[in-house]
């Protein structure tokens, strides 16, 4: 009896699918269900409580205004969550005190370590420790040396901060049809890899359009070191059409040295998003026209991405159950156009 039934239920099951396939042969509506590629997320609601989380958070000094914002977008983001506690040290660029710290955190077992690291390679073995002990780590934008000392890695994208800066000017200029353009580089610190992949992302941008870096100068990310090389950079060149700085922190001082040099011949596109910078361009009133993203909001979704870890949660929207191993950060371009967008995400230079 249970074969007759057996055998069936295997008819009726293939009358439906003869039927199901009939249709999809005769409709434009594309078929449902598993045989269409459409799955359904595995995260479920994401803001629905989960069960309760202590998270630890480490990161360098808030120095400047970036790095500011990482920490307070951090324990903003905490306080938004009722089944998260946040153990939070102070922030240091002393790597050998960010080690010790961690150390420490790690001794209180907390569910998940949310580290960005003032020197990745350094903090790499405190890092591969904690992720050894079973604590998963989520890496802030300066990356471990290696994927054995991170669970999930969530950062901006430095190379796409170059295109989006290059890619802007390529069109203002090709709009303006300004030929044989002088186009400006202010730098941040030139040892760093992420100062290296930014510039290349610009150049690389230009160079698809049939334009090229003139001259470069690099600063350090502070007010100084902005004023400072950019009046070397005013000085050995009588004109420029544009010039992209890499970073608002230092564009402070960028500005003061344009406004003191009397210069507004040329369009500057800035870096990161202050709001320092968004507020200028929204006056219209100097050269500074745009700004490429490399928002510190990324230590916000950092506290996100580490409480559904801890809950042994997945992103709602994606398919798979876990979340991602990696994550990087578009770079927008903000202009006097969308800047309104963008201000709410801004950070105090």
């Amino acid at each position: 009896m249970s074969l007759t039934l057996g055998r069936r239920g295997l008819l009726l099951g293939g009358a439906l699918l003869g039927g199901t396939a009939l249709a999809g042969c005769t409709s434009n509506t594309p078929a449902a269900g598993p045989e269409s590629g459409a799955n359904v997320g595995a995260g479920g609601d994401n803001a629905a409580p989960g069960r309760e989380v202590t998270i630890g958070f480490s990161a360098p000094a808030a120095d400047h205004g970036w790095m500011a914002a990482i920490s307070r977008n951090a324990t903003a983001q905490a306080e938004q969550f009722p089944d998260v506690t946040l153990q939070a040290t102070e922030g240091t660029n002393d790597v050998n005190q960010q080690i010790a710290q961690v150390e420490t955190l790690i001794n209180g077992r907390p569910d998940v370590l949310v580290v960005l690291p003032f020197d990745g390679a350094a903090l790499t073995t405190v890092g591969r420790a904690a992720m050894d002990a079973g604590i998963p780590v989520v890496n802030i934008d300066r990356v471990f040396d290696t994927a054995l000392a991170y669970r999930t890695w969530i950062g901006g994208d430095n190379y796409g901060m170059g295109v989006s800066a290059g890619t802007w000017i390529a069109d203002h200029l090709t709009r303006n049809q300004v030929t044989d353009p002088v186009i400006g580089e202010i730098a941040g610190i030139d040892s760093l890899p992420l100062t290296r992949q930014r510039s290349q992302g610009f150049a690389d941008a230009l160079a698809a359009r049939g334009f090229s870096v003139g001259p470069r100068v690099s600063a350090e990310f502070t007010v100084e070191s902005g004023e400072r090389q950019t009046a070397n950079l005013l000085q050995s060149a009588s004109r420029l059409d544009a010039v992209w700085n890499h970073d608002d922190d230092q564009g402070v001082g960028v500005l003061a040295a344009i406004e003191a040099a009397g210069r507004s011949e040329f369009v500057l596109v800035g870096g990161a998003g202050s709001t320092n910078a968004m507020d200028r361009i929204k006056a219209d009133d100097g050269v500074l026209k745009a700004t490429v993203l490399y928002s510190p909001t990324m230590a916000s979704s950092a506290i996100g991405l580490a409480r559904l870890i801890g809950q042994g949660r997945g992103l709602g929207d994606l398919v798979e159950h876990e979340v991602p191993t990696s994550i990087t950060a578009h770079s927008a371009t903000v202009t006097r156009e969308n800047v309104d967008e963008y201000l709410p995400v801004g950070f105090a230079s």
